[in-house]
Formats: structure tokens, C-alpha cells, sequence
């Protein structure tokens, strides 16, 4: 298609004739096409005042003074007849492709002259009908030949480019007319808009042309879709000519849409049946590049959207129960991660796609572990099947599925659906399994490579819902875990005290075995200098006594006893490893801003944002938050409170939980306690062997005072019958509420 024109062939000649006086050609000439030199001169010598020649009076002192003609030159007789039938010549030449007689200049020039004297709206007319008789003509001569849809294709496109080629010559030659009288007349279109008018009304709008244009088109676009060569270039041209012409959406949009959509409707049906699933969705994809492309090369860009819609809703709408119901099982059986991947992205276009596609993907993973948990033929292999399909189901939610929360989340309920199904057996063989891990030390793996399996049990257990006495070689390996600690400790203490700077920081580790306890993601903070030479003295110590072993330690696992001085008096608080570092900056200034505390402490940002809150929004408010409110913002000030009161000496400041829906919550406080659990029955164990006997209530107490977490009554209840069963313990014969220590 042919751009709407805004300079055009002779343009240049014209701007440059535009600027020369209006009259100076008219002078005792007839025609008025030419403007002699000799006139010219006449004419500035007439005007001079008697000065002399132009050269004499340049020379002399005296100023040249060019004044206006004393009565405005008439027009010769029948020159604007002579003129615009010599402008109908060029015309009529421009619009049959043969010569044109005149020079474009001198046509130029004629235009103007006629729109100087007011002829203006006359000149309009009869170019509009000169124009108009012409593409009638071009319509006749379209309906009387009876040629084949690609003739009449090329024949109607040459109709066009040589409309437009013809429209941007008239232009040129009459653009005087267009800037000045067509432009001061709103109501007129420009000299190009009324061709594509005149070629829309007379033409296109025509039924018997537009119905054979738009069929053929259809035919070529459908020969295409087919697999047969077509001729791009003449569909884009066509396609362009109808979106110039403004009735592209009326007269093709809508009908290529319904062809296409019953076009795509049969296939679709057509092709679920004969292919396999990864066939077909290599059909899909290659059937949306095609339309994309199409898009791209000749149809009009208003297009894309409803026809990719359409493609979309034909080839995977209608079919996405079919299309997992067919093939899923199998793709994930065989691992086709490119398969896969091309599943979830198709389905991820379609509105509803990802919802299907998480319930085929939850269903497949309760049914597959099933096999595995419910089978006692498999026992044997039952820990080393879940792990390498946790393994495979992590594989295809990281590479294919884009590591979406969705299907990660689905994953995880599923698993623990189908491994409690049946009760005791997993957890007893995971017990088992890592027993003989951890026996085989590494003989079998390097310590890394046993930390690492250690991690993946740990997960694949804490989907379980009860753990029996099999569990109890991994809880002896928290309880030995505790021992140890204490014996480490003793033995710091006494080599601090042969160091010749011992500090003032009374410093507490428990070393905890990475596959014993749960998996705790570290979090790099800025310690103090002092806390951070600690931090070096202890694991100077440690692996000197332990050499190959790896220390890494558990900032968010970490709590201190700050010790502070306010108007009312001394006070204790018993806050977390991140509350400490906001704390202590206070010692270097009584206000901060978000940012610098956290600039300073490097603590991750939601993680600050709740620490903050539990200082500063909470029961015990030692800093003030600017402004006031229950969110901490960025920008935020705060400023230590001086006047802090509290009826206790020492307080514990708890740490604002992250928040969670309804759903969430149910969901974490499940597995939260699934975690906790070990922690408490090490606890209880603890308390008991220290004690020996001990009354429920005082049990209860002591427990409250040692768990670093809330708990409720029920769940330490459920506990303490749990150790009962597996003989860590007895009630008392004469009072149940009395418990006796088992050795």
C-alpha cells in the first residue's frame, strides 16, 4: 500500500513557485503558463517610480521603492476556461499513463493563479468529477471481466496502486489548491482523502467487488494454512489497501475470524483424535507461530489479538480435560521435560489452563505415591523411591513449570495426602534409613553429600502427620546433640578463661547435627566486632577439637539477654539475634531511619520490617515509631524510648510472625508443630531424666519456661502420651498425674 502523501513528486518546484508574486506571470501573456524575463522587468520597472535601471539605482545612494500596482490586473479573456482545460489535459495524461504536455512547473503555477483569482471552490469541482468519472470507469471494467479469484486479486490491487500512484501526481500539481482553499475549509477532505473516498464508494463498497476481493483473499489466506506457497505481498498490499480505505474490520475482520474459528473447531477435533498429546501440542505451538507471523506480515495489527484468541481457545480451550486426561501421565511417567514444558506454557495462556493443569498434577502425584507407600513389596526401596520422586516432581516444577508457588505449594499436600495414608511404616523406614546413613558415615558419602541426603529426609518427613518409637534413633540424635553441647560448653568456658582478652559477652552454643534437626535457611547480618571475634574464638576452639567439620551458623535461630538502662531504672530483655543488632545501634544514637538500621544490620527487609514492629508496635514498646501506626514504611523513623516502663525486670519481646491466610495458617501450624514436636519431646526427656519424678503441672511449667516457641497445653499433652507409649517415661500407679523417669 501506498503511504498517504505529504510531499510528492514536484513538490520542491511547487514550494518554490508558491513564493514568487501572484501576479507576475499574467502580464501581456495569454495563457498566463509562463512568466518572461522581460515582463518581469516591465513590471518591477513600473512599479520603480521612475528610478531607473535596477542596476543604476543599486549603484546609486538613493533607496529603491517598489510599490503596489494603482488597480489590480484583470485576467484575459477565457483564461480560466483555457487554463483548466489544459490542467484537465494533464489529468486525464497522469490518469491513462502517457505524457503529459506541459511542464509541472507551469501547471503548478496555473493553479495558483486560479486560486489567486477566487476560483477556488469552481477548480475543486471539477477536479473531484474529473477524478470521480475515472475510478467509475475502473469499476465497469472490474465487473465486466469475468476473471478467476487470483486475477481478479491482481487486477484489483493494480486498480489500487495505480489510483494511488495517479492521486499523489494530481496532488502535486494541485497542492497550491490544497494547502490554501481545501485546508481553510474543514469540511473538505484533503485532494488524497477524496480518492481514497472516491475509490471506497465507487470500488470497494461495490458488492460484487468487495464480495469477490474479500473471498479471494479468504481462499489465498486458507491455501496458506493449507501448506501451499501464496503471494504474500499481494495479500499485504490488499489487506493494507482495505485498512486505508477504512473498512477493514467491516468487510474482512469479521468473516476471516468466523472462517478461521470453524476452521480451528474442526481441526481440533479432528486432530485430538488422530495424534498423541505431544504431537498435537506441537501442532498448537506451530499453529500460533503461523498466525503471529501472519499478524506480522499482512494483517492488519488489530487483528492479532482475536485471531491468537480464537486459535487458543479452538486448539486448547475446548480441549484441556482431553488433552491431560490423554497424555499427562504419561509425559510425567517418561520425564518429557520439554513436553512439559510446552504444557504448562500453552495452558498458561488459556483462562482456566493452570487451574486444570494444577488438579491433573496434584492427582498424579497422590496417585503415583501411593503406589510406592501403600505396596509392603516395596518397603525395601520405599525411602529411596520417594526421595528420587521428590527429586523428579522438584526437577519438573523448577525447569518446566517456571517454579510456580501454585504447583509447589499443591506438591507439598499431596505428598502428605498420599505418605500418611499409611500410618507408622514411612516414618519407621526414614528412621531406619537414616540410621544406616548415618552409620555408614562417610564410607558411603562425604560429609556434604550426607548433609545433603540428611535435608531431603528432613523434608519428606515433615509431611508426615505421626511419628512412632521408629523415629527414636533420630530423636536420641537431638537428645545426644543437646548432651554434647553442654559437655562443648564446659570446655569453652574453661579455655575463655585462659585467653588473655576474655570479653564481656557470656557466650552460649548449642551445635546442632544438620540432619537431626529441621533445615533453617541462613541469613548474613552485620554482627558487631565483638560478637563476630567471639563468633572466631569458638570456632578457633571447636576445630581444633573437631578438625573437617563445617560450622554455619543460624543467625535466625539466635537470642541474647540485653541488659539496659532507663529514667525508671534498670531492666533485662530477652529478645532475638535481630532484635539485639536494632537494640545496640541505639548505644551510637538515640534515632534512626529505616533504611540506616538496615544499612547497618543488613537484616533482610521483611524480616526488619517485623522486627521492627515487635519493638516499636508491640506490648513492650522500647523504640517509637515516626510516624505512628501497626506497619512498619519505608522512610520510618525511630527513636529510643527513654521513658520505656514495664512492671517485670526482665522481658521477653517476642518476634511478630510473617502473615499468613486462613488457609496458610491451618496449613503452617501443621507442619510447624510437626517440626516443633522433637523439640518438645527433647525438652520433656530432658526435664525428666534431671528430675526423675515430676507432677503434670510442674512438667508443664518447666517446659513453658524452657520451649523458645508458643505451645498449647493439648499438644504438650499429646507429647508427654507419646513418650509414655515408647517407655521414656510412666505415669505413677496410685496418681496419674504423676510421671516417673524411665532409665
Amino acid at each position: 500500500a501506498l503511504p498517504r502523501p505529504d510531499t510528492a513528486p514536484g513538490a520542491e518546484m511547487a514550494d518554490e513557485a508558491q513564493k514568487k508574486p501572484h501576479l507576475s506571470a499574467l502580464v501581456g501573456h495569454t495563457n498566463g503558463l509562463t512568466k518572461p524575463a522581460s515582463l518581469a522587468a516591465a513590471a518591477t520597472r513600473g512599479g520603480g517610480g521612475g528610478g531607473g535601471s535596477a542596476g543604476a539605482a543599486a549603484a546609486s545612494s538613493k533607496k529603491l521603492v517598489i510599490k503596489n500596482f494603482r488597480e489590480r490586473p484583470k485576467l484575459p479573456d477565457n483564461y480560466t476556461q483555457d487554463t483548466w482545460h489544459k490542467l484537465h489535459e494533464a489529468v486525464a495524461a497522469i490518469q491513462s499513463s502517457t505524457s503529459i504536455k506541459y511542464n509541472l512547473e507551469e501547471l503548478y503555477q496555473a493553479v495558483e493563479n486560479l486560486c489567486s483569482y477566487k476560483v477556488s471552490a469552481t477548480l475543486y469541482k471539477q477536479l473531484r468529477q474529473v477524478c470521480e468519472d475515472h475510478v467509475k470507469a475502473q469499476i465497469l471494467q472490474c465487473c465486466t471481466d469475468s476473471l478467476d479469484s487470483l486475477l481478479f486479486l491482481k487486477k484489483i490491487n493494480k486498480c489500487w496502486q495505480d489510483h494511488c500512484r495517479q492521486m499523489i501526481m494530481i496532488r502535486s500539481i494541485f497542492l497550491f489548491l490544497d494547502r490554501t482553499y481545501v485546508l481553510q475549509n474543514s469540511m473538505l477532505p484533503s485532494i488524497w482523502d477524496m480518492g481514497l473516498e472516491l475509490f471506497r464508494n465507487h470500488v470497494i463498497s461495490d458488492k460484487q467487488v468487495q464480495n469477490k476481493t474479500i473471498d479471494g483473499i479468504l481462499l489465498l489466506i486458507e491455501r496458506e494454512r493449507s501448506g501451499e506457497a501464496v503471494d504474500r505481498s499481494l495479500l499485504r498490499s490488499l489487506l493494507s489497501m482495505l485498512s486505508d480505505l477504512q473498512v477493514y474490520k467491516e468487510s474482512f475482520e469479521q468473516r476471516f475470524l468466523e472462517e478461521t474459528n470453524c476452521l480451528y473447531a474442526a481441526e481440533g477435533q479432528r486432530l485430538m483424535q488422530e495424534r498423541e498429546v505431544p504431537e498435537y501440542l506441537h501442532h498448537v505451538s506451530k499453529r500460533l507461530e503461523e498466525e503471529g507471523d501472519r499478524v506480522i506480515t499482512y494483517l492488519d495489527h488489530s487483528t492479532q489479538k482475536p485471531l491468537i484468541a480464537c486459535v487458543e481457545k479452538q486448539l486448547l480451550g475446548e480441549h484441556l480435560t482431553a488433552i491431560l486426561q490423554k497424555g499427562l501421565d504419561n509425559l510425567l511417567d517418561e520425564n518429557r521435560i520439554s513436553d512439559l514444558t510446552q504444557t504448562y506454557q500453552l495452558f498458561s495462556r488459556v483462562k482456566g489452563g493452570q487451574q486444570i493443569l494444577l488438579q491433573h498434577w496434584s492427582e498424579y502425584i497422590k496417585n503415583f505415591g501411593t503406589t510406592i507407600v501403600v505396596n509392603p513389596e516395596k518397603d525395601k526401596d520405599m525411602v529411596q523411591e520417594l526421595l528420587d520422586f521428590k527429586d523428579k516432581v522438584d526437577h519438573i516444577i523448577e525447569v518446566c513449570f517456571q517454579k510456580n508457588e501454585k504447583f509447589i505449594n499443591l506438591m507439598k499436600e499431596a505428598f502428605e495426602t498420599f505418605i500418611n495414608k499409611r500410618p507408622n511404616k514411612p516414618a519407621e523406614l526414614i528412621a531406619k534409613y537414616v540410621d544406616s546413613k548415618l552409620r555408614a558415615g562417610n564410607k558411603e558419602a562425604t560429609d556434604e553429600e550426607l548433609e545433603r541426603i540428611l535435608d531431603k529426609i528432613m523434608i519428606i518427613f515433615r509431611f508426615i502427620h505421626e511419628c512412632g518409637a521408629a523415629f527414636t534413633s533420630k530423636l536420641e540424635g537431638m537428645f545426644k546433640d543437646m548432651e554434647l553441647s553442654k559437655d562443648v560448653m564446659v570446655q569453652f568456658k574453661q579455655y575463655m578463661q585462659n585467653q588473655s582478652d576474655p570479653g564481656n559477652i557470656d557466650l552460649t552454643v548449642n551445635i546442632l547435627t544438620m540432619g537431626y534437626w529441621p533445615t533453617y535457611t541462613p541469613m548474613e547480618v552485620h554482627l558487631n566486632s565483638e560478637m563476630i571475634k567471639l563468633q572466631e574464638v569458638f570456632k578457633t576452639f571447636y576445630l581444633g577439637k573437631h578438625s573437617g567439620r563445617k560450622l554455619q551458623w543460624q543467625t535466625t535461630l539466635g537470642h541474647a539477654v540485653l541488659k539496659a538502662e532507663f529514667k525508671e531504672g534498670k531492666k533485662e530483655f530477652q529478645v532475638s539475634l535481630f532484635q539485639t543488632l536494632v537494640l545496640l545501634m541505639f548505644n551510637e544514637g538515640d534515632e534512626f531511619s529505616f533504611e540506616e538500621i538496615k544499612m547497618a544490620t543488613g537484616i533482610e527487609d521483611s524480616e526488619l520490617r517485623r522486627t521492627l514492629q515487635s519493638l516499636a508496635c508491640g506490648k513492650a514498646r522500647v523504640l517509637i515509631k515516626n510516624p505512628k501506626g501497626k506497619d512498619v514504611e519505608d522512610g520510618d523513623k525511630f527513636i529510643f524510648n527513654g521513658d520505656f516502663k514495664h512492671k517485670l525486670f526482665r522481658i521477653k519481646i517476642n518476634q511478630i510472625q510473617m502473615k499468613e491466610t486462613v488457609e496458610e495458617q491451618v496449613s503452617t501450624t501443621e507442619r510447624v508443630f510437626q517440626d516443633r514436636q522433637y523439640q518438645i519431646d527433647a525438652a520433656i526427656v530432658r526435664i525428666m531424666k534431671m528430675r526423675k519424678t515430676l507432677g503434670h503441672n510442674l512438667l508443664v511449667s518447666e517446659l513453658y519456661n524452657q520451649l523458645k516457641f508458643p505451645v498449647k497445653p493439648g499438644d504438650l499433652k499429646k507429647r508427654i502420651e507419646s513418650l509414655i507409649d515408647r517407655d521414656y517415661m510412666e505415669r505413677d500407679k496410685d496418681n496419674p498425674n504423676q510421671y516417673h523417669y524411665v532409665a
